[in-house]
């Protein structure tokens, strides 16, 4: 498994680099899983949807906005938060959509342990939380089996963009970062080890029991 920190990127070039590697991997089977893990300018994104509400007032929003193929509702992505977009086939790992996610939720909580942040679940809502504040959030896509989008983990920098929309369509949520929780300043290159390090365990443990 490939591991690449692409540094800070505009969402359109990332979703071209993701694009690529998908079409990669269709077409050739033995190509390795990837996990590109980046930052990203500031803009909105919203999934495959008809109901868009979670926007709000689309012309008083401060950056952009990309409609992308990924479930899910309105989030905000930019500079301070960590994103990663894992490039799995799941033809070998089952082909379970429940269970990748719930691995992608393991991968985090892990991570944030490390960071200093006790993080958990909460029934019925894709995520990872701190009690009932929400510190990072999920979404992907899947083409032939092969995933493309992934996990947006707030590490720091500002929150308030999220305060223009409804956070993943969930009204009245309360977002928050590692920097919140803890208290202190926390470099990104810390941050981008330890969700590397948790992804690719869990990743290799899920295609260990998988295969036995």
């Amino acid at each position: 498994m490939r591991v690449r920190w692409l540094g800070r990127l505009p969402y359109a070039e990332a979703l071209s680099i993701q694009e690529a590697i998908v079409s990669r991997k269709i077409a050739e089977s033995g190509a390795p899983d990837e996990i590109l893990l980046l930052e990203h300018e500031p803009v909105y994104t919203i999934g495959r949807t008809p109901d868009q509400t979670s926007l709000g007032a689309r012309e008083r929003l401060p950056h952009a906005v990309i409609q992308i193929n990924r479930g899910g509702q309105a989030t905000y992505h930019g500079p301070g938060q960590l994103i990663g977009y894992p490039i799995i086939d799941l033809r070998r790992r089952g082909q379970d959509l429940h269970r990748y996610l719930r691995l992608l939720e393991s991968a985090l909580i892990d991570a944030l342990a490390a960071l200093g942040v006790e993080a958990n679940r909460l029934e019925t809502l894709t995520g990872v939380w701190v009690d009932d504040r929400k510190i990072a959030s999920i979404g992907i896509g899947v083409r032939h089996w092969v995933t493309m989008h992934g996990f947006a983990l707030n590490v720091g920098g500002d929150l308030t963009p999220f305060n223009h929309i409804t956070p993943c369509g969930i009204a009245g949520v309360d977002i928050t970062s590692v920097e919140r929780e803890t208290g202190e300043p926390v470099e990104m290159a810390r941050a981008v080890e330890a969700v590397s390090r948790a992804t690719v365990a869990r990743l290799a443990m899920d295609l260990s029991e998988e295969q036995t």
